[in-house]
């Protein structure tokens, strides 16, 4: 198959990207509203190293699309086994996705407590590109817990475990 002879389609692209394992992570970001705001995303990577930085991918038909691109700061929350509830929740278009969650304001990010890892991040750099807006944080705090288990997606369903 190939994407020139039209046999490729969006659909079998999205079948083959299934099978990749990726990391599963909550951003957050303080709305126009003043409101928290979040997305999960597993289009989140380490980009550079100096400074520590990350990039992710945000769709345009994100509804806290508009208030991630405009603000200063943003958090990146990396799940950990066990909180697929949470990332089920953020996946959804539920109005208040902070409801019986454990949150706080750090400066003008919203942080939940529990995560693998919690990054706070300064918005450095954002480009469009197609549908999507790839945006690159230099990470200013780092809190990581011990012991835990990352989550994964897979096969387009979240608490996957790494065994050894």
């Amino acid at each position: 198959m190939s994407p020139e002879n039209g046999t490729f389609t969006p659909a079998h692209f999205g079948d083959l990207m299934a099978e990749l394992p990726a990391g599963v992570a909550v951003i957050t970001v303080k709305g126009d509203d003043e409101q928290p705001k979040g997305l999960v995303v597993t289009s989140l990577t380490a980009y550079t190293a100096e400074p520590p930085s990350i990039l992710v991918s945000v769709a345009h038909s994100s509804r806290c699309y508009s208030a991630l691109l405009a603000a200063e700061h943003f958090g990146v929350h990396v799940l950990q086994v066990g909180q697929d509830a949470m990332a089920s929740t953020f996946a959804s278009k539920a109005d208040d996705k902070f409801a019986g969650l454990e949150w706080a304001w750090d400066g003008d990010v919203p942080r939940i407590a529990g995560s693998l890892a919690y990054l706070r991040c300064r918005t450095s750099k954002a480009f469009e590109h197609l549908d999507h807006t790839v945006m690159i944080g230099i990470i200013e705090e780092v809190e990581r817990l011990e012991q835990v288990e990352p989550m994964l997606y897979l096969r387009r369903a979240f608490a996957w475990r790494v065994s050894g």
